[in-house]
């Protein structure tokens, strides 16, 4: 499966199965959150096995049943949101290349129940439920290119960067964004305001808008 068809397939998942996520993808995940923790100055933490985190707390549209997660921890800083968002969804996509099913949970989850260690100097802002869910989740309805871009004749690259942004998951499914090119290849990304969660939004979807656009083809705008 390419990228793009990874992206497309994949949904937030809130009912899970009872089966237990093999060695084998447990190995590859923890590989994974190893390097992205070395880098970037995170702790996130796989945790296997625990129902309490989300034993307490139902949502509207049904409880969170998964039995693991992935707690999102790092050292306390001004862009801790923001890689929190943007490492957060390279794990969930590679959850789901290997056939797990993720969901990013902010807020309807007990996080005195989230079994992981945390340093004095360092902050959990969410978890992700990960594991084998009932189905594959359902797609959700997406704003247009010209909804969320203040460019409009932009090249290819940008386009399809913000094909990606678009696919991204975001809370509440509110896609409050706008991208904008600047000077050929610099990228801004204007994030909504007063909302929960929108620098952890932004951080996923820098990510998609990277592996759409390539790294290469601009820098972001500051």
């Amino acid at each position: 499966m390419d990228i793009e068809e990874l992206i497309k397939s994949r949904h937030s998942v809130r009912k899970y199965l009872s089966k237990s996520i093999e060695d084998e993808k447990v190995k590859e995940l923890r590989t994974l959150i190893d390097e992205i923790n070395k880098e970037n100055e995170l702790n996130i933490q796989l945790v296997l096995n625990e129902r309490e985190a989300f034993s307490k707390y139902y949502l509207n549209y049904g409880k969170i049943n998964a039995s693991n997660y992935i707690a999102m921890v790092g050292r306390t800083c001004d862009d801790l949101d923001e890689k929190i968002g943007y490492y957060g969804e390279k794990i969930v996509l590679k959850a789901q290349e290997i056939g797990l099913n993720t969901c990013w949970v902010s807020g309807t989850y007990s996080k005195r129940e989230v079994k992981v260690e945390i340093k004095d100097d360092e902050k959990l802002l969410c978890i992700i439920a990960i594991g084998y869910g009932e189905n594959q989740g359902l797609k959700r309805r997406s704003k247009r290119f010209k909804d969320v871009s203040y460019t409009l004749d932009a090249p290819e690259w940008y386009k399809k960067g913000v094909e990606y942004a678009l696919l991204a998951p975001t809370a509440i499914n509110q896609q409050k964004f706008k991208f904008e090119l600047i000077d050929s290849n610099k990228v801004k990304l204007t994030p909504g305001v007063g909302l929960a969660n929108t620098k952890i939004d932004m951080g996923i979807v820098k990510y998609h808008f990277e592996l759409g656009a390539g790294k290469d083809n601009f820098e972001w705008y500051n």
